[in-house]
């Protein structure tokens, strides 16, 4: 009879380390982590080489020098005198900017018109189908163009909004101007506050009014969080769930009600004087042609993440629903769609990411972003390719990272859980 007998554990020898079973991986991995560390060590040896050899040097120091040109669109105070940093931040923030909105429409799309693919209504689903085939087969920059000439030749000039019979009117009220300059809105100002804190030398400014109204919602829905998983405890327990809509509902609204009632909360509307519009927020046509296009674009493949994810749901959940009496809408909200997440969110972030990298196309309409600061004028002024290039790709790897990140956590939470 043979039995199985445990290696030697005499002397340590070199040929283990290829031979032994215990040491072979550890040994493999090594071997692989130094070859990496070894070409890594080639390719910058090799970048600082050709740098010397035509005169460079590798700094970031030229991010301290004034940029020399303007941005048209920003959410922070700049100008020609800032700067690159700063440029660079601004085109940072319209790139965060641009890719947040993009991702929410984007959303709202995707699921309106998934579900609208599974009507059993012919007309609606074939329609759906055309809109998700013509905007998934053209190219991403085409539409955005597209989109930027449709404002441009079809909005009325501001001019059409003066005398007194105007070609063109205010919309909402009159508190929002739609023009082939883009779009007024207005713009949300404090008779009263806490003022700003001055950051890095007056280099930044903080507004405590927004600060106070960001953490009065934190704090508002994170009561109303609380509420609801009370709210799930006596239903696991007693079967019944209270009833806590008003609950919730006054605790978000009503602090910061009073808070924005406090601060003099009120908006600036945009008026036509001149050749244009003061006042309000003014969003370029670049900005709305750059979001309607990346919107239109990604919410199409996100319906077919979403049609594909209802679909992966057995017909019994839908049969079983309904025969507890729920309607259809009901049953494609508390049924479908919640079990469909655990298929949906995965791809999802994928054209999250997708949306966000797609944006740096926006130099085609002028909307400075981040590729359009530093990594266009930036790099061209002054010639630093291999530093901007570098940092261009850090800001997207960290924010696709971030990304990523939040809808992992999400994933985890949605997902469901065995008992």
């Amino acid at each position: 009879m043979t039995t199985a007998t445990e290696p030697s554990k005499g002397s340590f020898r070199l040929s283990m380390l290829l031979y032994d079973t215990r040491y072979r991986s550890t040994t493999i991995q090594v071997v692989a982590l130094l070859g990496f560390m070894l070409a890594a060590a080639w390719l910058i040896n090799n970048v600082i080489e050709n740098l010397a050899a035509s005169g460079k040097t590798f700094d970031y120091r030229f991010l301290w020098e004034p940029a020399g040109y303007d941005i048209n669109q920003r959410l922070i105070e700049y100008n020609s005198q800032s700067t690159h940093a700063r440029a660079a931040v601004v085109g940072l923030l319209n790139t965060l900017l641009v890719a947040a909105m993009g991702c929410v429409t984007a959303t709202v799309i995707g699921v309106f018109l998934g579900i609208l693919r599974l009507s059993r209504n012919w007309i609606v689903s074939r329609l759906a189908a055309v809109y998700v085939e013509a905007f998934r087969n053209v190219p991403v920059l085409l539409w955005i163009v597209l989109v930027m000439a449709i404002a441009i030749e079809f909005f009325p000039a501001p001019r059409d909004f003066k005398g007194e019979n105007p070609a063109a009117t205010m919309k909402f009220f009159d508190m929002v101007a739609i023009t082939n300059r883009g779009v007024y809105l207005p713009r949300p100002q404090f008779a009263n506050g806490f003022g700003d804190v001055v950051l890095f030398g007056g280099a930044w400014s903080l507004n405590l009014n927004v600060v106070a109204v960001l953490a009065v919602l934190i704090a508002s829905f994170w009561i109303s969080g609380r509420i609801r998983r009370w709210a799930d405890r006596v239903q696991e327990e007693t079967g019944d769930r209270p009833a806590t809509w008003h609950m919730r509902l006054a605790v978000i609204v009503l602090p910061t009600a009073v808070l924005l009632w406090a601060l003099g909360f009120h908006f600036q509307y945009p008026v036509l004087k001149g050749f244009g519009f003061k006042g309000g927020i003014h969003m370029r046509n670049s900005l709305l042609a750059l979001w309607l296009a990346l919107s239109l674009y990604t919410g199409a493949f996100i319906a077919e993440n979403v049609r594909a994810g209802i679909m992966a749901i057995s017909k019994g959940q839908t049969e079983a629903a309904a025969a507890l009496g729920l309607r259809p809408g009901k049953i494609m909200r508390l049924v479908i769609l919640p079990q469909a997440l655990r298929v949906i969110v995965p791809p999802l972030i994928s054209q999250y990411l997708n949306l966000t990298k797609n944006s740096s196309l926006a130099i085609a309409v002028g909307y400075m972003d981040i590729t359009g600061t530093l990594g266009g004028i930036t790099l061209n002024q002054t010639g630093r390719e291999m530093e901007t290039l570098l940092l261009l790709m850090l800001c997207y790897l960290i924010i696709s990272l971030s990304i990523s990140a939040v809808m992992n956590y999400y994933n985890e939470k949605t997902k469901l859980k065995e008992r």
